[in-house]
C-alpha cells in the first residue's frame, strides 16, 4: 500500500477521493485549510465522515506557508501526492482576484518544492476545463493549444500545468494534470449550479439561468471523477519517446508528463439539467433568465480517448442517475 497526501481533503472532490483510498486500505493525509469561501459547516461534516477510517488523518494546514509544507513533506515522504487544494469558481476569480494567486499559484510551487525535495513518486492534481478558454473546437482535447484563457481562475490552472512540466523537466518528477469538468454529486459545493438550484427551487425562490440556459456543460458525477482519479494515480506517467520539439503535443512530453480529461463525454444543455431537477424535486422552478457572464463559456465537452485508452475508464453516470442521486443526499443532509 502507499502513502498518499490529498491536498484538499475536506472539500467536495478531495473528500470523496479520501473515503475511497481508505476504503482501499491505502493510508491517506488529508490537508486542508477550512477556509470560510464557502460553508465550513458543511467541509467539517465531511471530515466527520471521515473519522471512522482507521487509515485517514487529518491535518489542518495552509499550503501557501512555506515553511508549514516544507516541514510536512519532509516529516511524512508521501509516495503520492493528489493535490486538489485551490480556490475554485471562474465568477468569484472576477472580483477576489489575488485570492488565486496565493492559493493556486503560491501553494502549487510550495508543493512543487516539497515534491522534489521529498521525492515523492507521483504527483497528480487537478486542473480545469476552463483551461479551454475561448477554445470552440468540440470535444475539447488535450492536444490542443489552450493559450487563451477567459478567466483569472482559467489562467492559474494552465500555470499550475505548466509549472508541473517545468519541475517534471528539470528534476523527473512524474506529475499528471486532470482537467475535471463540471464534477457534481452527493456532498458537493453550495456555490455549485445544482446546488443553488436546488435550495432555490424547495425555498421557492427564482434561480438565475446564465445565457437562458442554453449553455452546454459536460456534467460528470463525482464517482466518475473519483475513479478517474485513483486509475491515474497508479499509473506513473512516462516519457513520450516520440514526443517531437517541432510539433509539440501539449499533452506529452520527454519528461514524465500527462494530461487528462475526466467528463462525461456527453454534454447537457443547461435547460434540462434544470428540467430533470425539477422531476426530481416534484417542483417547477422560477426561472431569472439572464444573458451571459464575463469568464463564461458556452459549451464544454470532453474528448476523454486518452483516459479510455491508458487507463481502461469511462464516466458512465447519465445526468438522471446523478442529480437523483444529489436530491436524495441534499433532503437527507438538510433533514427535508
Amino acid at each position: 500500500m502507499s502513502k498518499f497526501l490529498v491536498t484538499g481533503a475536506a472539500g467536495f472532490i478531495g473528500f470523496h477521493l479520501s473515503r475511497r483510498l481508505a476504503a482501499r486500505g491505502e493510508t491517506v493525509t488529508g490537508l486542508d485549510n477550512l477556509n470560510d469561501y464557502y460553508d465550513v459547516g458543511l467541509k467539517k461534516d465531511r471530515l466527520a465522515e471521515l473519522d471512522g477510517e482507521s487509515t485517514f488523518t487529518f491535518r489542518l494546514a495552509d499550503l501557501a506557508d512555506r515553511a508549514v509544507t516544507a516541514e510536512l513533506f519532509a516529516a511524512e515522504q508521501f509516495d503520492v501526492v493528489v493535490h486538489l487544494a485551490a480556490q475554485a469558481g471562474v465568477r468569484y476569480s472576477l472580483t477576489n482576484p489575488h485570492a488565486y494567486l496565493e492559493s493556486n499559484l503560491a501553494a502549487f510551487l510550495n508543493v512543487l518544492e516539497g515534491c522534489r525535495n521529498a521525492e515523492v513518486s507521483h504527483l497528480v492534481y487537478a486542473s480545469s476545463s476552463s483551461v479551454y478558454g475561448a477554445n470552440t473546437t468540440m470535444p475539447f482535447s488535450v492536444h490542443d493549444n489552450v493559450d487563451h484563457p477567459i478567466s483569472l481562475y482559467a489562467a492559474t490552472k494552465k500555470s499550475n500545468e505548466l509549472m508541473a512540466h517545468t519541475y517534471s523537466h528539470l528534476y523527473g518528477i512524474p506529475t499528471t494534470g486532470l482537467r475535471f469538468f463540471t464534477v457534481y454529486g452527493p456532498w458537493g459545493r453550495p456555490d455549485m449550479a445544482l446546488y443553488k438550484f436546488t435550495k432555490a427551487i424547495l425555498a421557492g425562490t427564482p434561480i438565475d439561468v446564465y445565457n437562458e440556459g442554453h449553455m452546454r456543460r459536460d456534467f460528470t458525477y463525482i464517482d466518475d471523477i473519483v475513479e478517474g482519479v485513483m486509475r491515474v494515480a497508479d499509473r506513473t506517467p512516462q516519457p513520450n519517446p516520440n514526443w517531437s520539439s517541432d510539433t509539440p503535443d501539449p499533452a506529452t512530453s520527454r519528461s514524465p508528463y500527462r494530461l487528462y480529461n475526466i467528463g462525461n463525454n456527453h454534454p447537457v444543455e443547461l435547460l434540462r439539467v434544470i428540467e430533470t431537477l425539477e422531476t426530481c424535486l416534484g417542483r417547477k422552478a422560477e426561472k431569472n433568465l439572464l444573458p451571459m457572464q464575463p469568464g463564461d463559456v458556452q459549451a464544454t465537452a470532453a474528448d476523454i480517448d486518452d483516459l479510455f485508452r491508458e487507463v481502461g475508464f469511462r464516466p458512465k453516470t447519465s445526468i438522471e442517475e446523478g442529480i437523483d442521486r444529489f436530491v436524495t443526499w441534499y433532503r437527507n443532509y438538510h433533514q427535508l
